[in-house]
């Protein structure tokens, strides 16, 4: 990665290719290119997420897993090499934790809603989900490394957590589901 982009227009891809980091091109609808794709747009979401006013540790969070967003796009960018190391999703796993400890137990399903900020890191989580998805149908058809898939597993489940704690930022709350059931609890 000696070489930076000088020159954004190149035209090479205007046959429908696109070049990855090993020098070979492969048609900007391979599996491979859906999941960079699918890996990119969830680090600009999570960019979008930071124009948010955010507890400063959260924030630091954020930043961090977008070097390592960045990180597992590059690793797919050049097939064979490992950039996202294990020590990446450990992380997340300790972040799950620490952010979850603060919160009070589920007793329904919650909605992507509430603030600004908790209605972002739930589109961060779906669009983690589709990027995951898209990196199991990629390791389906040639190898890939199991930290990328892991990583972006997590971290759909830590931007879960992180949209209830932006919800509880200034005496805030999850927005719950009306299930039939806590209607007819209600009702009891």
């Amino acid at each position: 990665m000696g070489n930076r982009l000088t020159q954004i227009a190149t035209r090479t891809g205007d046959a429908g290719t696109t070049g990855l980091g090993d020098n070979t091109r492969v048609s900007k609808d391979s599996l491979r290119v859906h999941a960079m794709g699918d890996v990119d747009e969830l680090n600009s979401h999570i960019g979008l997420l930071l124009c948010e006013a955010l507890p400063p540790g959260v924030r630091a969070l954020l930043v961090e897993i977008q070097h390592q967003l960045f990180n597992l796009g590059g690793e797919l960018s050049i097939p064979g090499y490992e950039l996202l190391k294990p020590e990446a999703v450990a992380a997340l796993d300790e972040a799950l934790a620490e952010h979850n400890a603060t919160l009070p137990r589920l007793q329904e399903f919650i909605l992507p809603a509430g603030n600004r900020a908790a209605s972002q890191a739930h589109v961060c989580r779906t669009v983690a989900r589709r990027a995951e998805r898209a990196v199991v149908a990629l390791g389906q058809a040639e190898p890939v490394n199991d930290a990328p898939r892991q990583y972006l597993n997590r971290l759909s489940d830590l931007m879960f957590v992180l949209a209830r704690v932006l919800n509880r930022m200034n005496g805030g709350d999850d927005v719950y589901w009306k299930s039939q059931r806590l209607q007819q609890g209600d009702a009891a």
